[in-house]
This record gives structure tokens, C-alpha cells and sequence, in this order.
């Protein structure tokens, strides 16, 4: 059995945004605006909207790779003011290091961090066990299927041990059986690891599959207003999620409603 439950060591934590907001330099219209929503410890809150609307500068401005201008966000009662170990950012672009094998790619933040050889060991052997991936652990990110490399890319924020997950489009370039079998892969480890995610996609229904709740965002500047939320949607279904089902797919169409509606009428 995958022990995944190993990887743990931070406990999962809450994400709190306040009138969140982010205006870049030299622009009229602020590309986020007035974003209210926490994110529970352990929940999984996805973002969708169309184009534009600002679902990564949110999730980037979580990571810490973009400054908050207006409103408050921290993560387990911290003020992001940065990059940390504690969020773990997972892209469509799997970033994986060609010259390096699968096991040293994971290795590579904890020896960053300096921790010592037997902990980064020890990180890379249960972050390998936990996606599955042990076998291949001499391999090069070249000679893996693009889910196998998505799979690394995970398991590299893993060996972190972040607390909160947040992840750009990662199916995205997957065809559509290995995005399935990447969507069942994200719930078994979200489930016996806990952690906390922040998941932005184009996908509605990859959306309701996913979600405890999916955040609907609308306007972004290229309809002269700022991305702001439209609405945030619970999730009211089993964890075991059946797509074809009338329950599912009502969520669905509410959701792609929301996202279609006109977005130049803020809601």
C-alpha cells in the first residue's frame, strides 16, 4: 500500500483573502479586485472564468510570486510576503530539469533547503512512493510519459512538504485518459495527505469533479474591468463522483452559466 500519509509534516492550512486585489504598474484597471473568500485547511477550492479574469495572478499572488496591492492574504494566519516552502506551485509546464533523473528532480528542493543527505533520502523515497513512481526513480524526465513527468512535478512539491498545494492548469496539456487518470491520482493524495489546494482550470467540469467548491470568476481588463468573483459554488456531491449523474451535471450547467454569463455586467 502507498503510504502516503508519510509525506506529511506541515498540517494543512487555510487560505484567508480580504478585498484581495492587484493592480500592475502603469495600468488603469486593477487585474483583480475585491477577492473575499478563505480557503478551509484540507479543502480544494477551484478557479475558473474565462480568459483574462485573473484566476492565476490569484493563485500567483498565494504563491508569492505577486505582490498584493489592496485588500490582506495570508496563509495559516501569515501575511504572504513571499515565496515558501509551505505552498507548493504545480504548472502545466512540468519544469522538470532534463539532465537530472526523476529521484534527483525531487530531490533537488530539499537539498536547496540544505537539509541533511539521510531527510533528503528519505523525502525522495516517500515522495516517489506516493505518485507512484519508485520504479522509474533512475529514469530522465525525457524518457517518461507526460503524465509520468506530471506525476514528478508533484512529487517534487511533495518531498517540500508544503502545506497548501496550488496548481496552474496542470492537466492541461495531457490527452483526455491521462487527464482522468491524473484527476484520480490528485484525490487519492489530496485525501490521505490532507493538504490543502488552490486549483485553477479551464475545465467546468474538471471543476466540479475536483472541488469542494469551484470560485467562479468574471470581468479581467480586457473587458474594462477588474477580475473580481462572480460566485462560489459548493460542491454538494459524494466524494466519489459520478459525471454522468443529473446532480453533477446541474452543478456543471450552473457553473458554466456563471462563467458564460456577460462579462460586462458585474454581479
Amino acid at each position: 500500500m502507498v503510504k502516503i500519509g508519510r509525506i506529511r509534516e506541515n498540517l494543512p492550512a487555510d487560505i484567508v483573502m480580504k478585498g484581495l486585489g492587484k493592480q500592475y504598474p502603469g495600468t488603469a484597471t486593477a487585474a483583480v479586485e475585491g477577492v473575499d473568500v478563505t480557503v478551509a485547511a484540507g479543502e480544494v477550492l477551484c478557479i475558473v472564468g474565462a480568459s483574462g479574469c485573473g484566476k492565476s495572478t490569484v493563485l500567483r499572488m498565494v504563491a508569492g510570486f505577486e505582490e498584493v496591492t489592496s485588500g490582506t492574504l495570508s496563509v495559516a494566519t501569515e501575511p504572504v510576503s513571499g515565496p515558501g516552502p509551505d505552498r507548493g506551485v504545480v504548472f502545466q509546464d512540468y519544469g522538470l530539469f532534463p539532465w537530472l533523473t526523476v529521484a534527483e528532480n525531487i530531490a533537488y528542493g530539499p537539498r536547496q533547503a540544505r537539509l541533511q543527505r539521510p531527510v533528503v533520502a528519505e523525502r525522495t523515497e516517500q515522495a516517489l512512493e506516493a505518485v507512484g513512481l519508485t520504479r522509474v526513480s533512475g529514469s530522465f524526465p525525457h524518457q517518461l510519459s507526460g503524465g509520468m513527468q506530471q506525476r514528478v512535478a508533484i512529487a517534487r512539491v511533495l518531498a517540500n512538504k508544503p502545506s497548501v498545494l496550488l496548481m496552474d492548469e496542470p492537466f492541461g496539456a495531457l490527452d483526455a485518459l491521462t487527464r482522468v487518470e491524473m484527476q484520480h491520482e490528485l484525490q487519492r493524495i489530496q485525501r490521505a495527505a490532507g493538504i490543502t489546494v488552490l486549483f485553477v482550470t479551464h475545465s467546468i467540469e474538471e471543476a466540479v469533479y475536483l472541488g469542494d467548491r469551484v470560485m467562479v470568476m468574471a470581468g479581467g481588463t480586457a473587458h474594462g474591468m477588474p477580475g473580481h468573483v462572480r460566485e462560489i459554488v459548493d460542491v454538494d456531491l459524494p466524494p466519489d463522483r459520478d459525471a454522468s449523474s443529473p446532480e453533477f451535471n446541474a452543478i456543471e450547467r450552473h457553473v458554466d452559466g456563471l462563467v458564460h454569463a456577460g462579462h460586462a455586467v458585474r454581479s
